[in-house]
């Protein structure tokens, strides 16, 4: 397959014919990679099982995994549910467009294809310029998992979507480097609290801010928990290499991850680091994700995963970032990418 790669600039935007063949492939059945606050979105109609069987056999991913519908405005809700609880208006008004996606029971002309035949369906309206100028345009919901081979680092740029599925997909939108970089929050309204089965930018405070109790779902931390929601199930986000996570007092983490490094010397070691600490480490291939201070941890930690496979780490040594800003939400890539290698010192 032949991939076609086209532009959004945040100054023009879409190239008017561009933006009418991206709307054309993906009405007629074709898979469109596109960018969002989040993540780059693998898009295909939403409302078209085929399209849905076409986004599992490009990603390499199981057809269990529900995939989450994108719209543009509200009133294309209505191809995709009849029941939104008051809540789920109240989480709308305020995280909308944003990176919130909310679980609702899904209508019956949404195929099972998109639902990884759950009878519930994933909604987002997401806040970039170039993914609502195409969902506009398109007029569909548009089911979008991450662009990239299932288990791999999500692609926070177009050329990590062409890394993984050149050749694979019809079309790539290049929108430059995405701003939040970490996948968004999932809540289930189909129960009387609202449960969340991915954390992500919008932390539980938040939402319970709007909507008051809200609780976390028993999948994110049990693997025999059929999900309802992308990234519950699967190890997700991996680099090629053996990613293991040290937790504890950072000195003592900074002293155990030199040992290992020195202890390794003869592999290549990559170690992931913070601007506080880089300059601690003495051997290894060391990347920043960027200051504790500062959100840029979730922005830079798909990227730096991505250049440790470039590189050809064999082992890679992570600090933890738990306590951290969206320190749950990063943990929870991070855990998954390591296979829950955790070490507590």
């Amino acid at each position: 397959m032949d991939t076609k790669y086209i532009k959004w600039e945040e100054e023009k935007g879409f190239c008017p014919e561009d933006l009418t063949l991206a709307k054309n492939i993906l009405l007629s059945g074709g898979l469109v990679a596109f960018p969002t606050e989040t993540v780059y979105g693998l898009g295909g109609n939403a409302l078209d099982e085929e399209a849905a069987k076409k986004i599992y056999a490009a990603k390499g991913r199981p057809s269990d995994n529900p995939l989450i519908a994108h719209i543009a405005n509200r009133e294309t809700l209505a191809d995709l549910t009849d029941e939104i609880p008051e809540k789920g208006i109240r989480l709308m008004d305020k995280f909308w467009p944003g990176p919130l996606t909310i679980i609702f029971k899904k209508k019956s002309t949404v195929p099972y294809g998109t639902t990884g035949g759950l009878d519930t369906v994933a909604v987002r309206m997401p806040n970039h310029p170039a993914a609502l100028s195409f969902l506009e345009a398109v007029e569909v919901p548009v089911a979008a998992p991450s662009a990239n081979i299932s288990g791999r680092p999500s692609p926070t740029l177009a050329c990590h979507v062409k890394e993984d599925l050149d050749g694979r997909i019809d079309m790539i939108i290049d929108g430059g480097k995405v701003g939040i970089g970490i996948e968004s929050t999932i809540v289930d309204l189909t129960e009387e609290i609202p449960v969340i089965l991915r954390p992500g930018y919008i932390t539980k405070e938040m939402l319970a801010e709007v909507v008051g109790e809200v609780r976390m779902d028993a999948g994110l931390v049990s693997e025999n928990v059929r999900p309802k929601a992308p990234g519950m199930k699967y190890r997700h986000y991996a680099p090629k290499g053996e990613l293991t996570i040290f937790e504890g007092n950072t000195e003592e983490v900074i002293r155990h991850i030199n040992r290992l490094a020195e202890e390794y010397s003869d592999e290549k070691v990559g170690i992931l680091a913070t601007e506080e600490t880089k300059d601690k480490y003495q051997k290894g291939h060391v990347i920043c994700v960027g200051s504790r201070k500062e959100e840029t941890i979730s922005k830079e930690l798909y990227g730096a995963l991505r250049e440790f496979d470039a590189w050809g780490a064999k082992y890679i040594f992570a600090e933890s970032f738990s306590g951290e800003l969206h320190g749950e939400a990063i943990m929870n890539r991070l855990a998954k990418a390591a296979g829950q290698r955790i070490v507590r010192l």
